[in-house]
């Protein structure tokens, strides 16, 4: 087993054993945002990442609130 695939296991077992909370995976998807839209337009930046996540994240909880009514 490479180096690599012994970390990759550890991951998949810390995650099946403790999870992530909200919070960290947030942020995950955060980071992954911005790398990856960072890497087509080197204008955004962290704040425009979180601007547009609060910005779809309340349209998400108003959709929710509509469908449950």
């Amino acid at each position: 087993m490479s180096d690599l695939d012994y970390l990759i296991e550890r991951a998949r077992e810390y995650r099946q054993k403790y999870g992530f909370s909200e919070e960290e995976q947030d942020r995950q998807v955060r980071s992954f945002a911005y790398g990856n839209t960072r890497l087509e337009n080197s204008r955004i930046t962290k704040v425009d990442i979180d601007k547009a996540m609060d910005s779809l994240r309340a349209e998400s909880e108003r959709t929710e609130t509509v469908h449950c009514s």
